[in-house]
């Protein structure tokens, strides 16, 4: 097996990253709009965002999951720690926020690598970017409005 070009196994590792990150914060979303706002077509929503980013990823050989996996480095992740901001969450609606924070900016990163392989994935990332923002300003006014306790 031909060896690979490093910089190409750096731009795996941050395409690894984040599609990681935007599908765990779009998970924790959709199951907020779920399991606590009740919620099933905004859920659904994000649910169908999660899944068009795999479909996405899925059907680009520069992105082809088999090779982003195998360049994985955890270990020598510099910047695998947990931040104090990270670590504290004090109601739902905190946690919302975070998540869709953590969604948007890698969506983001997603969509700026996809314009060296391929305009047309950057085009849907971008969709999909403006999805989640229309979604989030919908998902925080009914968090809104049971946000009422410490917890909630």
């Amino acid at each position: 097996m031909p060896k690979q070009n490093p910089e190409v196994i750096k731009l795996y590792r941050l395409i690894d990253a984040n599609a990681n990150r935007l599908k765990e914060g779009l998970r924790v979303i959709e199951d907020i709009m779920r399991f606590i706002i009740d919620d099933a077509r905004l859920s659904g929503e994000f649910k169908k965002i999660r899944h068009a980013v795999t479909a996405c990823l899925q059907t680009n050989t520069a992105t082809n999951p088999d090779q982003i996996i195998k360049n994985r480095q955890i270990q020598t992740d510099v910047g695998k720690k947990t931040i104090v901001s990270e670590a504290k969450r004090e109601n739902i609606m905190d946690i919302f926020l975070a998540n869709c924070q953590r969604a948007k900016e890698s969506i983001r990163v997603l969509e700026e690598c996809a314009k060296l392989f391929d305009p047309q994935a950057a085009q849907s990332f971008k969709t999909m970017r403006y999805s989640i923002y229309h979604l989030e300003k919908r998902a925080i006014e009914k968090i809104s409005k049971i946000c009422n306790n410490k917890y909630v």
